[in-house]
């Protein structure tokens, strides 16, 4: 009897433990949610929540500019802003055709890059991206998640790629991105590494119509493609560097780079300017213009160093296959398969023309 006691006695508390355990708060044993949010931090040092699923993106400032980073981190489709005023012209084609989605998508800022809150309350934006760090605070006092990329070194585009890599939850875009540009600078200074200092070719990049040097960042491209730019180490107030003619001809630039088609025609019909090394020898260029143009900030920046390597120096890289490496990077970081046609517009400079 005594073990018939201690028995049941037993087996009443495994019972009520059991009963015990099953009326445990679910919550409490159920796998916890999925988090919803992330936060990153932008190019300015600031932590930005956001959603964990980036479905829409505005693109504010330097529309263009951006647009290129964001295609290239395949992320195309989710621009939900269009192009500004002075990029909805036949020269800019290449914006729309790569994402066509943007072509008939309002516009998200005003002449002077200030955003349109209105609109973009409308757009509902999972994230604004932006360079124009006056505007962040407009945004963020409105309720709408805005990372802020800076951009004033030339390779600072690798730094603003990885953090968008971050943004986007595509990191290996990113190291894809930044492997190919650190791989592709590398081998083109390993070759004009060898180029002795007074035989590199003299170089200017100019805008013949306003006569001046309209981009900082041709310094670095024009030095890291092995050429000696005209313009390194004079000193200017902003991005641009005007200049006269008595100054061009002091110069006496071997190789010019315009980056106006017209440039070509105008410096052609110009008497003037055929008292020049660069006009007499028949090196007159016009710049790439792809998703933006190639010799101003743009995702392209790679491509730039490949194309002015290989104008500056033909013989040294005749074995660069630059179509091949310019129908490679498209389909890669863009997912855009360029037919021939479309390659030699965009490295001849013709696009719009």
């Amino acid at each position: 009897m005594r073990r018939r006691i201690i028995f049941i006695s037993v087996l009443l508390i495994v019972s009520l433990l059991f009963v015990s355990g099953c009326q445990q708060n679910p919550a409490a044993v159920s796998e916890p949610e999925e988090e919803q949010t992330r936060t990153i931090v932008d190019m300015a040092g600031r932590e930005v929540t956001l959603p964990k699923n980036i479905e829409r993106i505005i693109t504010l400032g330097p529309v263009p500019v951006l647009n290129g980073i964001t295609m290239a981190m395949g992320q195309k489709d989710k621009i939900v802003n269009g192009l500004p005023d002075f990029a909805q012209s036949p020269r800019w084609k290449y914006q729309t055709v790569f994402a066509p989605n943007i072509a008939d998508k309002p516009v998200m800022q005003n002449s002077d890059q200030d955003p349109n809150i209105e609109e973009m309350l409308k757009a509902d934006p999972d994230v604004v991206i932006t360079m124009n760090s006056q505007s962040v605070d407009t945004l963020e006092s409105n309720g709408i998640p805005v990372v802020f990329l800076s951009w004033k070194d030339p390779e600072d585009i690798k730094e603003a790629v990885k953090v968008l890599g971050e943004v986007f939850d595509n990191q290996k875009r990113a190291e894809e991105y930044v492997e190919y540009f650190d791989s592709t600078i590398s081998k083109v200074r390993d070759t004009v590494s060898k180029i002795p200092e007074e035989e590199r070719v003299k170089v200017l990049y100019c805008s013949v119509e306003r006569m001046v040097q309209p981009h900082h960042v041709a310094e670095w491209w024009i030095e890291t493609a092995g050429g000696s730019s005209v313009t390194a180490g004079i000193e200017r107030t902003g991005n641009s560097l005007s200049f006269d003619f008595e100054q061009l001809l002091n110069w006496d630039p071997e190789i010019i780079i315009v980056c106006e088609p017209k440039g070509v025609s105008d410096i052609a019909n110009d008497q003037r300017f055929s008292q020049l090394k660069a006009v007499k020898n028949n090196q007159v260029f016009k710049a790439p213009h792809g998703a933006h143009i190639w010799t101003n900030r743009t995702i392209e920046q790679p491509l730039t160093v490949l194309w002015a390597a290989k104008t500056f120096y033909p013989e040294q890289f005749k074995d660069l296959d630059l179509n091949k490496e310019v129908k490679d990077f498209y389909k890669h970081f863009f997912d855009y398969e360029l037919p021939p046609e479309e390659i030699e517009e965009i490295v001849s400079g013709d696009v719009g023309q």
